[in-house]
């Protein structure tokens, strides 16, 4: 993306980036300047700035309870604070845990409340006495949450892992790291052997992603294992092979939430090479506008020197009415409130209105209505 440059030289302008800041990444997260909570479009100025707020409030708190170096997590959330949506982004700044703010920026911040996070961590911490290591599973779990209801995007099959142009064969009976999105579109997965490009998945929010993992030539028969980055070795098989074969499937595997300094991990009973192709990902859907129409006007006389109220037309079928429209060119006839007939069956509303005239009038109503898009 073409402001993917532009809001990483304003971080390292800023210090964000360098070792020269990590006393001030270390402290205590501070209040953040006030956050509009409006959809305003955002300029390169204010994501950067936005950016720099965000870093400065929670990359104590991230370091120390997640054990992610700060210089790096704020070079891997450079695409996503360069995408984030505006209103989500400045009412991340305003969310007052960093879990929170992190589903907010986002999307999910509907799904998590900060006072979900501080009673789950409330509620571990009375039950025993919480490590780092312990606070930062509580805060995965707690993110967690979020993880559900997430859409599939397909992407033009991209190489990200290539141990034959980079690092090397993975030693038998061991592991390897490997970062699977959030790469800067200048670098790309070439670091890993992978695409010079960002593969379509620089700023994604993602939660999982598919993979087709090859193994290629292995010293011996065996299995592999593709597992999310810092959790436990499962005990599983993504990939059988037999000595010298090449051998592939594909594979789904999350990736951390917040995101750490890898995605995924490869462990290989035999020495091997190891190709990946990401194939698509998981994230929480993109806000989507709502499908609107209008019923039509329908109009209502209103006698003299009277008050009454009138129901306007009713919307399609799998229409919620969400905004009565009442309208009159009589002078002397006065609008007394429109809202929903809690009277009448729901999704009905009225427009309520006063003669002041001495013959009777002619008044307006209808309804804007709009559904969630989709089948």
């Amino acid at each position: 993306m073409t402001l993917l440059r532009p809001l990483a030289t304003s971080l390292l302008a800023c210090g964000l980036l360098s070792a020269a800041c990590a006393d001030a990444q270390a402290a205590r997260p501070g209040t953040a300047p006030a956050a509009r909570n409006e959809a305003a479009p955002l300029s390169p100025a204010d994501r950067g700035d936005l950016a720099r707020a965000f870093v400065l409030k929670w990359g104590g708190y991230l370091q120390r309870v997640y054990d992610v170096p700060v210089e790096k997590w704020a070079q891997r959330m450079v695409p996503t604070f360069v995408a984030a949506d505006p209103a989500n982004f400045r009412a991340a700044l305003e969310r007052e845990t960093f879990e929170g703010a992190l589903a907010q920026l986002t999307g999910t911040g509907h799904r998590l409340a900060d006072s979900a996070v501080i009673n789950r961590f409330a509620r571990e911490s009375a039950a025993r006495a919480l490590t780092m290591k312990g606070a930062a599973a509580v805060g995965a779990k707690t993110l967690g949450s979020t993880t559900g209801d997430l859409v599939f995007t397909a992407v033009t099959p991209c190489r990200i892992v290539d141990t034959r142009v980079a690092g090397g064969a993975i030693a038998a009976n061991s592991s390897r790291n490997f970062v699977g999105v959030a790469v800067s579109a200048g670098t790309g997965f070439a670091f890993q052997g992978g695409s010079s490009t960002d593969c379509n998945v620089a700023a994604i929010g993602a939660s999982a992603i598919a993979v087709n993992v090859t193994a290629v030539t292995p010293a011996g028969a065996g299995f592999a294992t593709v597992y999310r980055s810092g959790d436990t070795r499962p005990l599983a098989a993504s990939v059988n092979y037999t000595a010298g074969a090449i051998v592939n499937n594909s594979v789904v595997v999350g990736i951390p939430n917040p995101l750490g300094i890898t995605d995924f991990t490869i462990y290989t009973f035999a020495q091997s090479d190891y190709v990946v192709d990401i194939v698509g990902y998981f994230s929480p859907p993109q806000a989507t506008p709502f499908d609107c129409t209008n019923t039509s006007v329908q109009s209502f006389t209103i006698n003299a020197n009277s008050t009454s109220f009138f129901n306007n037309p009713t919307c399609p079928t799998g229409y919620k009415a969400v905004t009565p429209y009442c309208w009159t060119a009589s002078s002397g006839v006065y609008s007394q409130g429109s809202g929903y007939n809690a009277n009448t069956a729901s999704n009905v509303t009225f427009c309520a209105w006063q003669n002041t005239t001495a013959s009777n009038q002619t008044v307006f109503g209808g309804n804007v209505c709009c559904r969630v898009p989709g089948r």
